[in-house]
């Protein structure tokens, strides 16, 4: 088996860097790649949905932070070890392909893609809600507009552009959190100057029916709330690719993904569920984040969470035009998707296949407008499960690429699969446990979320296999040829 080009060479097929049809360019700089890895994990989701998981699980959805975490941590870690080896702006997708077979690529690529461009729709959605509040004079749906129109622009520039909008975005999104844990804390020790709270307590852990108010099985059905907001982690592999030095760039963000998580998901959660009771109704009514605000009186808490949620959101937005695009634009390099897909603006961007994208967002942004709980509720549930099916993936794309790597390149294993191959079939089974933990949740929509996910994966991975089997056809054909016409010597 011979091994894959790296990503310039692959994108350099047709042409020169500078040239149109030149490939991807390494446009990303080193502080955009950090900036981008600790941003990837720091979904709106964070902001927006805690507040269902705190008050089914009380202050036990930590653990359910922590266990999704792990995953999360033990993911990246097999991610890390192929990407560090292979950097390609397919990332699992090409990694897929090349470990378990084209089917397996073009399936999770072309879910991973559909996954993003309806986050796209989601993202814009909230987002004009937050803006047409401040400004009700333009409508949400202009606002929508205006938002995808404005970061499409952005995208279209180049990479380095896309790189310079992110970097503040999650900046932003870093120095909130960051900003939220130091003041929390200090108000939860009773330290934080001219501010005092009469319910922040460590006690808060504890004393309103316990740790878990609702049982150790809650701690599931948190997993099932919170596993969606851990999506974007992998980011950073994608982007990877039109960087100046891949291997550093994806070494760095795997070895570093433990404490991310540690301090923005389980730091800020711990900081909420200690301001207040976990059933405090001001937590469902208000958001987490801005009771816990308003719990320390602070002023326009509201407003200011509002500004960090549209940041999140648009850094979500500008991300997932960005991984949408890259992965259509792997996909039509493989012969997976439109050639055109494949082709380079002479600033190395794939101006087809981020056009494709924001046209399907487009579409999506309409349906939730006209049919939002008809169609635009069919296409959220059926990509809601996405994010596991490529976890999965992932896992055993990396139990058959630890030994490709093995035999063709070892000193490409710059990052390695803690305890393989048993924590890897661990993971594996960890992710087939959840995913069936979700087929007997009807609460919360989990069993409707896998059943349509595994449809609309069922029907790409026919239109693979069918693929598939029609190119194995037309190679196989000039081998099928009349005997009498046949050449020997």
């Amino acid at each position: 088996m011979t091994s894959q080009p790296t990503p310039t060479q692959a994108g350099n097929a047709s042409g020169r860097p500078g040239e149109p049809g030149g490939g991807l360019q390494a446009g990303l700089k080193n502080r955009h790649l950090s900036m981008i890895a600790i941003g990837g994990v720091i979904g709106a989701g964070l902001f927006v949905g805690s507040s269902s998981g705190i008050a089914t699980a009380g202050p036990g959805i930590l653990l359910s932070y922590a266990l999704v975490g792990a995953l999360v941590v033990l993911v990246m870690r097999m991610l890390g070890e192929m990407s560090a080896a292979n950097p390609t702006s397919g990332s699992f997708s090409a990694h897929a392909d090349r470990a378990l077979g084209r089917w397996a690529g073009f399936s999770i690529g072309w879910l991973y893609w559909f996954f993003w461009v309806v986050v796209l729709a989601v993202e814009a959605t909230a987002g004009a809600k937050i803006l047409s509040g401040w400004v009700p004079a333009v409508p949400q749906w202009g606002w929508a507009l205006i938002v995808m129109i404005v970061l499409t622009a952005t995208n279209l520039v180049s990479v380095g552009s896309y790189g310079e909008f992110e970097f503040w975005f999650a900046g932003i999104k870093v120095v909130a959190i960051g900003a939220f844990i130091v003041v929390g804390a200090l108000a939860i020790f009773g330290v934080l100057p001219g501010v005092h709270s009469d319910k922040a307590s460590l006690g808060n852990l504890t004393d309103h029916g316990g740790f878990l108010p609702h049982g150790p099985g809650a701690i599931l059905t948190g997993v099932l709330l919170v596993v969606f907001s851990f999506m974007g982690s992998e980011i950073a592999t994608l982007a990877a690719g039109e960087s100046e030095d891949p291997q550093r760039a994806v070494t760095k963000s795997t070895n570093s993904i433990i404490w991310r998580i540690a301090v923005f998901y389980l730091g800020s959660i711990f900081v909420v569920v200690s301001l207040l009771p976990w059933n405090d109704p001001s937590i469902k009514d208000k958001g987490s984040y801005v009771a816990a605000l308003d719990s320390l009186g602070i002023a326009h808490a509201g407003q200011i969470m509002n500004v960090i949620v549209l940041t999140s959101v648009l850094s979500c937005l500008n991300s997932g035009l960005y991984t949408a695009s890259r992965m259509a634009f792997s996909l039509g390099q493989r012969g997976d998707a439109p050639k055109a897909f494949a082709r380079t603006t002479s600033r190395g961007v794939p101006m087809a296949a981020i056009v494709a994208s924001v046209v399907f967002g487009f579409v999506a942004v309409f349906f939730n407008y006209k049919f939002p709980d008809s169609v635009f509720l069919f296409l959220v549930n059926s990509s809601g499960a996405v994010a596991l099916f490529v976890w999965l993936v992932i896992c055993f794309s990396q139990l058959r690429m630890r030994k490709i790597i093995q035999r063709e390149a070892p000193e490409k294993l710059l990052v390695k699969m803690w305890l393989y191959p048993y924590l890897t079939w661990a993971t594996a089974a960890l992710i087939v446990f959840v995913l069936g933990y979700m087929l007997t949740d009807t609460e919360h929509d989990g069993r409707e979320t896998v059943l349509l996910s595994l449809l609309v994966a069922a029907v790409v991975l026919v239109i693979a296999v069918v693929k598939e089997r029609i190119a194995g056809n037309r190679t196989a054909a000039p081998a099928q040829a009349p005997a009498d016409k046949v050449s020997i010597g």
